[in-house]
């Protein structure tokens, strides 16, 4: 079964919310995860990343939104180095 847009932006909300803090801060951050998927479909042909680089995302953003930012566009851009910033930073590595 398909899942649309305004399902997978309330599945996203809580973690988002939870990275992000504030409503419109939130709110934001979800606006821009979804335009990533815009650019995930025209680089990939894909509807949406998969949950693991979403968490990545979130991950390198630290509550950030302009890391925010700064990750989602390598996450279209190369989402195996995301993968490895996001992990660095999981295992303490890029601090």
């Amino acid at each position: 079964m398909a899942v649309g847009r305004a399902a997978r932006r309330a599945e996203r909300r809580a973690s988002v919310e939870a990275a992000f803090g504030g409503e419109q801060t939130a709110a934001a951050a979800l606006d821009l995860l979804e335009l990533l998927e815009f650019a995930w479909h025209d680089c990939y042909a894909e509807i949406t990343p998969d949950d693991q680089v979403i968490d990545d995302i979130l991950t390198c953003a630290e509550g950030d939104l302009t890391q925010l930012i700064r990750y989602t566009r390598l996450a279209v851009e190369d989402f195996r180095d995301l993968r490895l910033a996001a992990d660095a930073i999981r295992s303490g590595e890029a601090r």
